[in-house]
């Protein structure tokens, strides 16, 4: 399928009512067309991976376009130096974390790139660092405890950041990684309880109260155990 052919059919499904609800929940909507997530999922199914197709898709800036590329690219042939210029493009939560969730953390570099961006300045670039983490702690089942552990430190360092999009994410990671086993677990409640003690800002203090409340619940232990 040819570019062209595809920007054509994402027209075609397009809904440019949607645009101002996107942007009332942050997403820039300069190059957004207007597009939902399952109509983008219909049409990655019918695509299949196309690693070409996806970079092209990529350059051509229009939003959906974009999140379809992380949709159809294949994980395999990812490229360390991609994953940086992709994320430097990141513009909305919604692209970062769809890239996220759909290709990068099924590449080679994922672990190293969620600490490498988590110490980003760029707001965008440092969210995708913590959704990296959140992807990883679901979608990786045969990873060992490490690198999570590793995670934690990052999420407590960051954790005064008070940017909306950043926040979220540190919760985000911080939460799913709990989730993850007995021990990580105990380990993100352990480090969300430092986090809240030291109340380095507002935002640690939601990103470790909001944790604890949902860790310590007693559905998600009783689903660990």
């Amino acid at each position: 399928m040819e570019t062209d052919d595809v920007i054509e059919q994402l027209k075609r499904v397009s809904k440019p009512s949607s645009l101002p609800g996107m942007k009332r929940f942050g997403i820039h909507i300069e190059h957004a067309l207007g597009v939902s997530i399952p109509e983008l999922r219909k049409l990655a199914k019918k695509i299949g991976r196309n690693h070409v197709l996806a970079q092209r898709l990529w350059a051509t800036r229009i939003h959906e376009a974009r999140i379809l590329a992380a949709m159809i690219d294949d994980p395999s042939k990812v490229t360390a130096k991609q994953m940086d210029n992709w994320v430097r493009d990141f513009d909305s939560w919604d692209l970062c974390d769809q890239c996220c969730m759909n290709l990068f953390d099924k590449t080679l570099f994922a672990y190293r790139k969620a600490l490498s961006w988590s110490q980003r300045k760029e707001e965008f670039v440092k969210r995708a660092g913590f959704a990296l983490m959140a992807c990883l702690a679901v979608h990786d089942k045969r990873a060992s405890n490490e690198p999570f552990e590793k995670f934690l430190v990052a999420i407590e360092r960051e954790s005064y950041d008070d940017r909306n999009f950043v926040m979220k994410a540190v919760n985000w990671a911080l939460r799913q990684i709990g989730k993850r086993n007995r021990r990580l677990n105990r380990s993100a409640v352990k480090k969300a309880k430092e986090i809240q003690r030291h109340g380095y800002s507002k935002s640690a203090k939601w990103i470790a109260s909001d944790a604890i409340r949902e860790l310590t619940d007693p559905r998600i232990l009783r689903t660990l155990r």
